[in-house]
């Protein structure tokens, strides 16, 4: 509930103690530690193969005070490839950005990015990425660039969180969070209600499905 909804660990708390359920909000956290990353794995191999084209960007968030850089991708189709918390925005940031890229999805045919060089001098020193075309566009005209629509949710969840605190945990829960978050996220205005409610059954299925897999798992 904590990846799916938007709801503070303390709110899903007190959902599960009107349901009998008596756990602390330091429980919930252990659980979303534990079992958030497998169900991020499983949310990513059952959607459509990643597009040919990258689109790249990095947005501000503060953590206990410092400004630190949240690096996203997403392909052409919106999916969202990775992120990653640096404090950073040179290029060894963005060349460590590239290299996670790279590690979990093939080489692309194009990058999107806006006019932060860092990106040019990093591609320019990776050799997979060298021959790739590369397209920059204005930030201020967010043109033709998903990555800025992909923070929206997480400006969402930051602000419902009231705010982030520690990088690696932050980074955690944002890996798990984009992925899960896009497996219940349908195209609403291209499908009916009715059409709407039946896929939205099959990925709740799917979802407890993965649930009771990793319920065995554990008490194996």
């Amino acid at each position: 509930m904590a990846f799916r909804f938007s709801l503070s660990l303390r709110d899903i708390e007190e959902l599960l103690l009107e349901r009998g359920v008596v756990v602390t909000y330091e429980t919930i956290r252990c659980w979303c530690a534990k079992f958030g990353a497998g169900f991020a794995q499983c949310a990513k191999a059952v959607r459509r193969k990643p597009g040919s084209t990258w689109h790249l960007d990095e947005m501000f968030v503060t953590l206990r005070g410092e400004p630190h850089l949240l690096w996203r991708a997403v392909d052409e189709h919106g999916a969202e490839l990775d992120v990653l918390v640096q404090k950073r925005r040179d290029k060894a940031a963005a060349k460590r950005f590239f290299r996670r890229l790279l590690h979990s999805n093939p080489v692309p045919r194009k990058i999107v990015t806006d006019q932060l060089r860092s990106y040019s001098a990093a591609k320019a020193d990776i050799r997979e990425l060298a021959p790739v075309k590369h397209v920059f566009v204005k930030a201020a005209a967010r043109v033709n660039n998903r990555a800025e629509n992909g923070h929206q949710p997480t400006r969402r969840r930051e602000r419902q969180m009231c705010g982030f605190r520690d990088a690696r945990r932050t980074q955690a829960f944002l890996s798990c969070f984009g992925p899960i978050r896009q497996h219940f996220a349908l195209p609403r205005h291209r499908m009916n209600a009715a059409r709407h409610r039946a896929i939205l059954k099959e990925r709740l299925g799917t979802w407890h499905g993965w649930a009771v897999s990793a319920s065995i798992e554990t008490v194996i």
